[in-house]
């Protein structure tokens, strides 16, 4: 190597050491070299990046802008009908055709329309007809699954309404976007406003604010006055839930609260001035008025669809846009029996119109359902006398107490956890219990001693929980759910399919006694579910519903396993001693085997019948409903009687339909294998009577092969009831019954309030 490769060489090896310099500047300041991504990791390079893609967005929402154009009005603007069927496939009713008329904006009130924007869109006359935040929010949500978001404006609403769908695609959502600034653009605000109150689905079938003033409030859109406008804005949210002619408790609250938010916002606005706003009080809309073909029963039926429908996720607004066709599981054969019943058994014995000597017969409803034991279809319903009186279905309300008609689930809890008496003993149908009133219950933190009816001691004072079923005594089933736990007897009622609304005394005895609430429906289902060996039925009236662009598949009503055949057909077979020895032997009948309970709640605003056999579920409830109060009032004096208990007119209008609903076919015995009545009471009871008023004491046979007990004639809680059976025709099982029989007043002197465990049901 000459002097000059190694003078080179000598300054590589240099320059390669050298900690700054243009060496440096390839090192940074540490004089380290820099590696991998952190490279390319620098300002310019992470500008260049967000400036490119920011470029490319707004590349792409220019396209978008320019592709996207309002199309032609969707399908949903001109509505179709609806067809309901009969299970048989004959038409039942048409609903759901166009019932919409359209306004010119100055033929609505600038109230009006302020109370729209107030609770919708404050910011209407300012935007540009989008909530950006809100459809992010939307597109995020919607992405990732995480459920639907609101914050559209007035704009974007009448877009979706007018053309497009209410599908919660991200597609949808930025077209809607993209229109609704063109919309904005081409059209004036209050050509926006008009288009939105016209196209907005407000319920009742009613489409546009014309139609909405007519079905809510029986005037046309221009005479609505600032409190009617601030009920229908704040309806248009959930229609079916806020209806306040059958909105539930819950739904009044969430409709009150959107009501007082309309008003308030109008405030905030500087549209209504706050002294004013303190006057205006919420104005109950009128009873919704039946479509032409929904007569008779035709409009609860619909009703009841469409509430099923809905917990299926098919909407309101869904429905009533048409084109469906929609079979109902209902036996156009049995629907007829089922009023027939109501009407000879209980219609036709009131005198409505007779106010002064016949004051409780305005206050009567009837409600009933009727379900296929075998396959949970509901074949028959009376929801009431017809929608104009009475825009609830009875069949479905859930504002009364199910009362005595609920102690079964007691029974069958304590049978399915293998539960014990006090004393140790397993809790079987013959088991024995004190059956003394007013007995204080032992082992529950809260102090109860119910009362029996008539203050009647049954036993001497042990009988057998056959015998006290047939005889619905209070003191006994009160004794029973302390046993059993209430928080497992609660467990067994929803698995059954009662449904846990406010007030269910989860940890109190007097649940026994039936204090929660349920409809008839629910009770059809529990009763239906000890008559399927403990497999769940769910009670549904929908067979099919079919559209062009849905895919509907109604759930199976035959669940799964929820007591053991053991459980279930040992209720079963207790039940069905009701029917022969007991409060429910006024549906005693050689046509046919069946199972019941009778159930009275206190002061007797309610009175029920749920039997059932092989073939047919079916329950049967009274309400006494103040016309004008809608309190609830006592039956007593119905049809100029006493006591209208369970066995009263629900038994007798059970009677009457099973009777016609099971002629001409052959009917069946329960298949109750697997019942287990357990050991029989050693015969040592006296049959002779204590003192406390009244004693009844069963005589000592075995409950395995037959039914005692003091039958009650009203069938609940060991209420007695003038107008049933007073004289058991089997001798030798009759206890001693009370010497007299009080003759109840025409008039309950107990104000309708809050349950009192104490007195009974």
């Amino acid at each position: 190597m000459g002097r000059a490769e190694a003078r080179r060489a000598q300054q590589q090896r240099g320059a390669r050491k050298a900690p700054s310099g243009r060496a440096g500047k390839s090192t940074g300041k540490t004089g380290k070299k820099r590696s991998g991504i952190r490279r390319f990791l620098n300002w310019k390079t992470i500008l260049g990046t967000f400036l490119g893609g920011a470029l490319l967005l707004i590349i792409g929402a220019v396209a978008l802008y320019f592709s996207v154009d309002p199309p032609d009005p969707n399908k949903n603007a001109i509505l179709q009908s609806n067809t309901y069927k009969y299970a048989d496939g004959s038409i039942m009713a048409r609903t759901g055709q166009m019932n919409r008329e359209i306004l010119p904006i100055d033929k609505i009130p600038e109230d009006v329309r302020t109370a729209f924007i107030a609770i919708e869109n404050k910011s209407f006359y300012k935007d540009s007809g989008v909530d950006a935040i809100g459809v992010a929010r939307g597109l995020f949500n919607t992405a990732t699954g995480r459920g639907k978001a609101g914050g559209s404006t007035i704009t974007q609403q009448y877009v979706k309404n007018y053309y497009l769908t209410q599908d919660q695609s991200a597609t949808r959502k930025l077209r809607e976007l993209v229109i609704s600034i063109k919309v904005d653009q081409r059209m004036k605000k209050n050509e926006i406003l008009a288009g939105y109150l016209n196209t907005n689905f407000y319920g009742r079938n009613a489409y546009g604010i014309q139609a909405a003033a007519q079905a809510y409030y029986g005037i046309d859109a221009e005479k609505l006055n600032l409190e009617q406008a601030a009920y229908l804005a704040a309806v248009i949210q959930a229609p079916s839930q806020y209806d306040w002619a059958i909105a539930g408790p819950n739904g009044k609250r969430l409709v009150m609260i959107r009501f007082n938010a309309v008003l308030d916002n109008m405030v905030e606005m500087g549209k209504l001035d706050q002294a004013k706003r303190a006057t205006l009080k919420f104005q109950e809309p009128i009873k919704p008025k039946p479509l032409p073909g929904m007569d008779g029963q035709k409009g609860y039926l619909v009703q009841a669809a469409k509430q099923e429908l809905g917990r299926q996720g098919i909407k309101d607004a869904d429905i009533a846009a048409g084109g469906w066709t929609i079979t109902l599981n209902v036996d156009k054969k049995k629907q007829a029996a089922l009023e027939k019943a109501v009407d000879d058994e209980l219609e036709s014995k009131l005198d409505r119109k007779n106010t002064k000597d016949r004051p409780q017969d305005q206050s009567v409803q009837a409600g009933a359902t009727s379900v296929d034991a075998k396959t949970g279809a509901i074949v028959a319903m009376y929801g009431g006398v017809g929608l104009t009186e009475k825009a609830e279905s009875n069949a479905l309300r859930t504002d009364f107490q199910p009362g005595s008609t609920f102690k079964p689930v007691v029974l069958a809890t304590a049978l399915e956890t293998g539960a014990k008496t006090q004393d140790g003993r397993p809790i079987t149908p013959n088991a024995l219990y004190d059956g003394t009133s007013k007995r204080p219950v032992v082992g529950s933190a809260t102090a109860f001693a119910p009362q029996n009816q008539d203050n009647i001691n049954y036993g001497d004072p042990m009988l057998t929980v056959q015998e006290a079923t047939n005889s619905s005594v209070n003191s006994v089933y009160a004794q029973m759910i302390v046993d059993a736990k209430p928080e497992k007897v609660k467990e067994t009622a929803l698995a059954l399919g009662m449904r846990d609304r406010d007030g269910w005394p989860a940890d109190r005895p007097a649940m026994s006694l039936g204090t929660m609430s349920a409809n008839t429906v629910e009770m059809a289902g529990v009763y239906a579910t000890f008559g399927n060996h403990g497999k769940k039925v769910t009670p549904t009236i929908v067979k099919k519903a079919e559209h062009a662009d849905a895919d509907f598949k109604p759930v199976n009503p035959i669940g799964g396993q929820v007591l053991t055949a053991k459980t279930a057909d040992t209720v079963t077979k207790v039940l069905t001693g009701v029917v022969e020895d007991g409060s429910g032997k006024a549906v005693r009948s050689s046509a046919y085997e069946a199972a019941g309970k009778t159930g009275t709640t206190e002061s007797n605003v309610a009175a029920w019948f749920t039997g059932y056999t092989p073939e047919l579920v079916t329950v049967v409830a009274m309400f006494g409903e103040d016309p004008n109060t809608h309190n609830q009032v006592t039956l007593t004096g119905t049809a100029g009687k006493g006591r209208a208990g369970g066995s009263s007119f629900p038994a007798q209008i059970w009677q009457a339909y099973t009777t016609a609903a099971l002629r001409g076919q052959t009917t069946g015995q329960f298949d109750l294998e697997d019942a287990e009545m357990g050991t029989p009471p050693a015969p040592t009871r006296s049959p002779s009577p204590t003192a406390s008023n009244q004693t009844v004491a069963p005589t000592p046979t075995s409950s395995a092969t037959r039914s005692t007990g003091s039958p009650d004639p009203t069938g609940s809680s060991g209420k007695p009831d003038p107008t049933g059976p007073t004289k058991d025709p089997t001798p030798t099982k009759k206890p001693t019954p009370p010497t007299k029989d009080p003759t109840p007043p025409t008039k309950d002197p107990t104000p309708p309030g809050p349950p009192n465990p104490l007195l009974g049901r």
